[in-house]
């Protein structure tokens, strides 16, 4: 783990249980890696991380597979897409918010892991959408997300994936996204 980060060792998982200070800038820690030069290339931010609150994990290691918590799409603390797509949120607008929602998954994986290099493959992508129950595109905007992680990690980006309407998600957001990737060991 990268310095200021601590764990807890639980029956074999690590879990990340505070983050106490970011590696200043300028520091060797920051030089862009493969992964974090890929999304400079591509014009991408991660715009986290986006921690939330206690009891809960941003990221659980255990295994070698790291899982996320729900990223929603906040920029600067800011949620950037609210309501329900297909009625007040377009499927444009919900195919962005789930890309943002991706870049802040890896922004937690990368403060926990130390380096977005240390994913071998992205496993599966599980994506909320707030909609109607008449609204059938949930797919459609989880491609958001989809697109953004095949764009950074190319083959290793491939994964399985659920899309899954809902009736409300936290805050009023549009999309919610969580990640499961396997590490290098």
């Amino acid at each position: 783990m990268r310095k200021g980060h601590t764990t807890m060792e639980l029956e074999g998982s690590s879990l990340v249980t505070s983050f106490v200070k970011q590696t200043p800038a300028g520091h060797p820690d920051n030089s862009l890696s493969g992964r974090r030069a890929r999304i400079a290339q591509l014009g991408l931010t991660l715009y986290g991380p986006h921690l939330p609150h206690t009891p809960l994990l941003p990221v659980i290691v255990h295994n070698g597979i790291a899982c996320t918590s729900g990223q929603l799409p906040r920029i600067e603390g800011r949620i950037t897409c609210l309501g329900h797509v297909g009625d007040t949120v377009s499927v444009e607008e919900g195919v962005e918010a789930a890309s943002i929602c991706a870049l802040n998954a890896l922004a937690v994986l990368e403060l926990a892991l130390g380096s977005l290099d240390r994913i071998q493959q992205i496993l599966r992508v599980t994506g909320f959408v707030a909609c109607k129950p008449s609204f059938t595109q949930q797919p459609v905007v989880v491609d958001g997300a989809s697109r953004v992680l095949y764009s950074i990690f190319g083959e290793a980006g491939r994964h399985v994936r659920s899309a899954i309407g809902v009736a409300a998600l936290p805050h009023g957001a549009a999309v919610e996204i969580e990640l499961s990737v396997a590490l290098i060991s």
